[in-house]
């Protein structure tokens, strides 16, 4: 007797269908058990008492180029020409910087920062599932701050001179290159190097998003701000921005794994037609 085809079920269509919503809960799980508001509540919060008071530092010792640092938060956030007045403002001057500084802040801001990175790398080993790295392994985060606060600089004091095509593709090259090893070297090389592109292109890409948002939202915030608070509105604005970059850097690294995982299922479907 024959069978009508219309009433066979298609069993690899179901079992693709039951497979992709149990793929979809499992991307769900993860970006819940991230907890990614509050770690990026934390990167912004370490963020504002380490990098910006060490880069300010940092970037006073190049007289010259002192500046460098006001320009690029501006050039970062995105923000118009008043905007970036009240941004540079809100710095102390770089002939001062030094002649205040103590060796105590000096202390401060060092054991700030390695908790800052310890919050990055808690932030990828989650990510991960990777279990926490031994103390030993703490000396990754001298390493990772050096080279964070040493990338920033170059990048602060070398701001205006990416405006052309050849110079924003080196940038974003040099990101993608800054990214892909800060997951390497905070995870301790336990994430293969190929694993971890992905992230490091999501990472940046959704930092330039962010600029766009910056620019349509932060900007017009940081003048009325201003008007309403005065300074501090300038640091509300600025917090949330870091707040910002903090689900920028671990949702890419998610977005990054998630990626990596579903690309050779993607393969093996395209050479299956």
């Amino acid at each position: 007797m024959p069978t009508n085809p219309s009433r066979v079920p298609d069993r690899p269509t179901r079992f693709r269908r039951l497979r992709s919503i149990l793929s979809a809960g499992r991307r769900w799980r993860r970006s819940r058990d991230l907890e990614l508001g509050q770690r990026s509540l934390g990167f912004a919060a370490l963020g504002l008492l380490t990098l910006v008071p060490l880069l300010i530092i940092v970037s006073s010792a190049d007289p010259e180029r002192g500046r460098g640092f006001a320009q690029w938060l501006a050039e970062g956030l995105g923000v118009s020409t008043a905007s970036r007045g009240e941004v540079e403002r809100l710095f102390t001057p770089p002939s001062q910087a030094l002649r205040t500084t103590t060796a105590f802040g000096i202390a401060a801001l060092a054991v700030f920062g390695l908790t800052f990175a310890a919050v990055v790398q808690a932030g990828y080993e989650k990510v991960w599932d990777l279990p926490q790295a031994r103390w030993w392994a703490r000396w990754r985060h001298v390493v990772w701050l050096g080279a964070l606060t040493s990338y920033l600089f170059f990048s602060a004091t070398t701001t205006l001179r990416r405006e052309a095509p050849v110079g924003v593709f080196t940038t974003a090259l040099s990101a993608v290159a800054f990214f892909w090893w800060s997951q390497r070297m905070l995870l301790g090389g336990r994430v293969a190097w190929r694993a971890l592109l992905p992230g490091a292109v999501s990472t940046v890409v959704g930092l330039l998003g962010l600029r766009v948002f910056s620019r349509l939202v932060f900007s017009p915030l940081i003048a009325s701000n201003t008007v309403t608070y005065g300074p501090i509105g300038t640091v509300l604005v600025l917090q949330s921005w870091l707040v910002g970059v903090g689900v920028v850097i671990f949702g890419a690294a998610l977005v990054g794994r998630l990626i990596h995982e579903e690309l050779p299922r993607v393969a093996h479907a395209l050479k299956r037609r």
